[in-house]
């Protein structure tokens, strides 16, 4: 009897896998939808600067790059990590745009671009970001980073790792404002990197970058003056569309910028560093927005995969999983056809219970012409507890000894 059980269940777990390896054969399908793959990293687009590159915001594709690895000084487009954490803080309630900022005296002995504050002067942080973003205000970047971490080599360490988190692998900041300093770099990568996460975290950052003209109030011992804020980002009255996000200048950085533009709903972010002129600057960063708007195209899969679909489990007390809902994924590409992509659920090999929930079980792969382009993966819903000793034997026998 022993000898013939041992028999049956060998014959059981064979069926099991064959049922398996069948399930995961008719378990993917396709879809024909819309896409192409065409990056065009060798495209010659006469850029003359050092560096540049051209990212899709919301999916982060490289459309176009030239030396964007290459470490140079950012000049005050560092503002745009000072920007983030600003933004951050805002949105994790730790300051409020109503609350006071006290200039200190470090602050205010900011050189290069500034809006003059005095010691001990105070402004709202509202105000403060204007200064920051419309007027370039190397005295208002410091402040605020004293006012959020206490000192500025406190923020500083907070935009490192900041940078680090966001896997800025050739960036290291030495300051809040983008003053000139051999330790002080970034990339054009990088600079793209940051740029998408505060347009794509912080979309109110357009509600500043794109003022024009404003002015804030100096209320000092002395009383109080208005003080005018103009842009120094002239891009934005130059390309239909621009819409942001900084510019800086120094004579060891040269021109540089990281701009933003949003045309029929897609946004893309040009970083340009190292223009000779900031007519060079602006010109090169208008070459890369227009390819990429001519170029890009986005493809929506607005259902993923849904918990529906069956997931067959071994030795579990339940039989199937159910994968976590990804409702919509997002691809951009360039130009061609867009009817060559397709979508496949792929299942693992041998899923065996205990599974537990958020356990990978698959992937769900996009492809073009057999090249898969991306993946996502695919977890399980719930947990699925293995099937006991006493339990599998009594599903043995029922299987083969029905009683009627």
């Amino acid at each position: 009897m022993k000898s013939f059980f041992t028999l049956v269940l060998s014959a059981i777990l064979t069926l099991n896998i064959s049922c398996l390896s069948l399930f995961q054969n008719i378990s993917s399908f396709y879809l024909n939808t819309s896409m192409v793959d065409e990056l065009s990293s060798e495209v010659d687009l006469g850029i003359t600067s050092k560096s540049a590159i051209l990212i899709e915001a919301e999916t982060g594709r490289v459309l176009y790059e030239k030396n964007s690895d290459e470490r140079l000084k950012p000049a005050s487009v560092t503002k745009v990590m000072t920007l983030l954490l600003i933004y951050d803080a805002i949105k994790s309630g730790a300051i409020t745009l109503e609350d006071t900022v006290i200039i200190s005296e470090h602050a205010a002995s900011m050189g290069g671009s500034q809006c003059f504050f005095e010691a001990g002067e105070e402004q709202k942080v509202m105000d403060m970001l204007k200064c920051i973003e419309v007027s370039s205000g190397n005295d208002a970047a410091v402040a605020m980073g004293e006012h959020l971490a206490g000192s500025e080599p406190e923020f500083v360490k907070q935009m490192n790792e900041k940078a680090y988190e966001l896997g800025m692998e050739n960036t290291n900041f030495v300051n809040a404002c983008g003053l000139d300093d051999e330790n002080h770099y970034t990339s054009a990568r990088d600079i793209g990197i940051m740029s998408r996460e505060l347009i794509t975290k912080h979309p109110e950052i357009f509600e500043i970058s794109t003022i024009w003209m404003d002015y804030i109030t100096h209320k000092t011992s002395k009383g109080e003056s208005r003080f005018d804020l103009a842009n120094t980002n002239k891009f934005l009255r130059q390309y239909t569309g621009a819409n942001g996000l900084k510019t800086g200048y120094t004579s060891e950085a040269g021109y540089c910028i990281s701009a933003t533009a949003t045309r029929d709903d897609i946004t893309l972010i040009a970083v340009i560093m190292g223009a000779e002129t900031k007519e060079i600057r602006n010109s090169e960063a208008g070459k890369l927005l227009d390819y990429g708007f001519s170029k890009c195209k986005i493809y929506t899969d607005s259902q993923v995969v849904d918990n529906s679909y069956k997931i067959k489990i071994m030795d579990g007390v339940m039989e199937y999983t159910y994968p976590l809902e990804i409702k919509e994924h997002k691809i951009s590409m360039l130009d061609g056809n867009i009817d060559d992509i397709k979508k496949e659920i792929c299942v693992y090999d041998d899923l065996k219970a205990p599974i537990r929930q958020g356990d990978e079980i698959g992937v769900v792969k996009y492809s073009i012409n057999g090249e898969v382009i991306e993946e996502i993966k695919m977890y399980s819903a719930i947990d699925i507890a293995k099937k006991s000793y006493r339990l599998s034997i009594r599903d043995l026998c029922n299987y083969f000894f029905v009683v009627e």
